[in-house]
């Protein structure tokens, strides 16, 4: 399989991280998955280390000049989510696999259903 597939998956996940801000986990797990063959654990650790920057600094850019990006917040943000993908990678192994597979869609379904009809 070429690599050129993998740079499909990175367009179509960055085409719509710029447009709707989703793009890692929602985009590039599943299709490391159910194109690919990887694990849920593979896939992820492979998104993660994908998504660190400069990914999204061209879109982040593009939306911090139309007064779209509060710096501070994100920086916060950043703070936590350093931290925290190192405390969530750290037990992320004692989670079998199957398992990990359906937290994660589970989490994607609730997050769809209170998009979709919430307020």
């Amino acid at each position: 399989m070429g690599s050129y597939l993998f740079v499909v998956v990175g367009l179509v996940a960055g085409i719509l991280s710029g447009l709707l801000g989703i793009g890692g986990g929602i985009v590039m797990v599943p299709a490391l998955i159910y194109f690919f063959g990887f694990s849920q654990h593979g896939a992820q650790g492979t998104t993660l280390a994908a998504m660190i920057l400069p990914i999204g600094l061209l879109a982040a850019l593009k939306y911090y000049s139309h007064g779209h990006v509060s710096i501070a917040v994100a920086m916060f943000i950043a703070m936590g989510f350093f931290v925290g993908g190192f405390i969530g990678a750290s037990f992320v192994e004692r989670v079998p696999d199957v398992m990990l597979k359906r937290i994660f869609g589970l989490f994607m379904l609730a997050v769809s259903v209170k998009m979709i009809f919430g307020k």
